[in-house]
């Protein structure tokens, strides 16, 4: 943990750091995703710092990524990757989950009502007060990320919950499309509303429970070690900041 922190400081002070922040006030929060993976590999130090501040957390996830190119070999990857996704869920004491069975690579293609109505749904059984999604653009450009972000924030106007979005900072972007040739989509200092302190630990661990995904794939470990012990985030909707 503290070589992802020393890491992360130098990619990070090569601009001027947004100060550190509070996580925002809620008594449940709902992560809506694309893939199983994305609440580890993504939200996974999010949705820890979240609980351990007595929040409950809950994950929707749109698909079970059976598309991946990473253990594409295995004809079971499906049914693999939901054992790993309830197993990550475990680790990040994530209240409860759903994972569904739209298909991976197509998300985009899937009415977009549909999808909101799932969001809708859920969050009225887990009794969300926030959400949490990827950032316009879902990261690194998959239309799948973009698709579950729309859900939420179409959910979101529906419903007035505040929105949260995960985002990369921009130097981090670049850094990493650089060194590993990743499309991450970074944000500017200016467009960050909230930075944040966080643990690893549990993050690490559910990663590691993603192993047809996580094996051989340095982007996760990297992506961590640039960023060492901060998240940043920004207002989709709701917010002190938001447009």
């Amino acid at each position: 943990m503290d070589r992802l922190g020393r890491q992360g400081d130098r990619v990070l002070e090569r601009s001027e750091r947004t100060s550190v922040t509070a996580l925002p006030r809620a008594a449940s929060v709902l992560a809506v995703c694309a893939h199983p993976d994305d609440e580890s590999f993504g939200l996974g130090a999010l949705l820890s710092a979240f609980d351990e501040d007595g929040i409950k957390t809950s994950v929707l996830c749109f698909t079970r990524g059976e598309a991946s190119a990473l253990g594409a070999e295995r004809e079971d990857l499906a049914s693999v990757r939901a054992a790993e996704f309830e197993a990550a869920a475990r680790v990040l004491r994530v209240r409860r989950q759903r994972l569904l069975s739209y298909p991976d690579g197509a998300l985009a293609g899937v009415d977009l009502d549909e999808l909101v109505a799932h969001v809708r749904r859920f969050g009225s059984e887990v009794g969300a007060d926030l959400l949490l999604a990827f950032d316009e653009g879902g990261i690194t450009g998959h239309p799948d990320h973009i698709r579950a972000t729309q859900a939420a924030t179409r959910a979101a106007d529906a419903d007035g919950y505040p929105v949260l979005a995960w985002a990369v900072p921009d130097e981090v972007a670049r850094a990493l499309n650089e060194e590993l040739g990743t499309g991450f989509l970074g944000r500017r200092r200016e467009e960050i509303d909230l930075v944040v302190t966080v643990d690893r630990s549990r993050q690490i661990q559910a990663i590691a429970c993603h192993r047809s995904q996580s094996a051989g794939n340095p982007v996760p470990r990297r992506r961590m070690e640039m960023t060492g012990l901060t998240e940043w985030m920004r207002w989709l909707r709701g917010g002190p900041t938001a447009q």
